[in-house]
């Protein structure tokens, strides 16, 4: 272990809370009595709070709240994510959807494209691998020196699409770390279709929900064994 993670496992030892340690819920109806004392609404900075309902005023972010707010109004619990990702897309008045897919998930992306263009949509998708670039050439490590393998280029994907000049950019299993730089890349809005677990059948909620029992390893500190 780093000096740096040792750091960051003692700063977690002593946390200091916020919403992921309130089980009441309250600002959900605005039940101000019912604040916990360490609660963000409670203890709200009021100028960042208010920079924030200003920031829903610009174009692009009024029109993005006020499509995912009407689809998830009218839809919630009676849309799969396939879904509503269309729904959103055709609310936004997006045209040309782009596709940032993880190479293992390249079969399931062509399943959405031809949804997608049922709909209506131009689809233009990248995969991964695109590019075909050694993992040496960007000053990676490799086991074997003889066989080199092929990196993930998200920053290209994002890149690439937005040369198409794509609406709206969809990330389907881009690995953890990846679809980070894919977001940080691509000039269209990014959401995702598909977040990849390839355990749990890209369900990343599994492990939360078995946490007691088939993975209460989770809760263990390996470092200490």
């Amino acid at each position: 272990m780093t000096n740096e993670s040792q750091t960051v496992c003692t700063a977690a030892a002593e946390p200091v809370k916020s919403c992921v340690d309130c089980a009441v819920k309250a600002c959900r109806k605005g039940e101000a009595d019912k604040y916990p004392a360490f609660c963000l609404t409670k203890n709200m900075d009021p100028a960042l709070l208010q920079s924030a309902i200003e920031a829903y005023s610009e174009e692009e972010n009024h029109k993005v709240m006020e499509s995912a707010s009407a689809a998830e109004a009218k839809f919630r619990s009676k849309m799969t994510r396939v879904e509503e990702t269309i729904e959103f897309a055709k609310r936004m008045g997006a045209k040309k959807i782009g596709i940032g897919t993880c190479m293992g998930l390249l079969d399931e992306a062509k399943i959405f494209t031809k949804i997608l263009r049922k709909h209506g949509f131009e689809v233009y998708g990248i995969c991964c691998k695109t590019g075909s670039v050694d993992k040496l050439q960007i000053g990676l490590e490799v086991k074997d020196p003889k066989k080199v393998p092929k990196i993930c280029n998200p920053i290209l994907q994002a890149k690439v699409l937005n040369e198409a000049g794509t609406d709206l950019n969809i990330a389907i299993g881009l690995c953890v770390g990846h679809d980070s730089l894919f977001y940080k890349y691509s000039d269209a809005l990014v959401t995702t279709l598909v977040a990849k677990d390839r355990v749990t059948g890209h369900n990343p909620c599994a492990p939360l929900y078995t946490l007691n029992s088939f993975y209460s390893g989770l809760m263990e500190d390996k470092e200490k064994k």
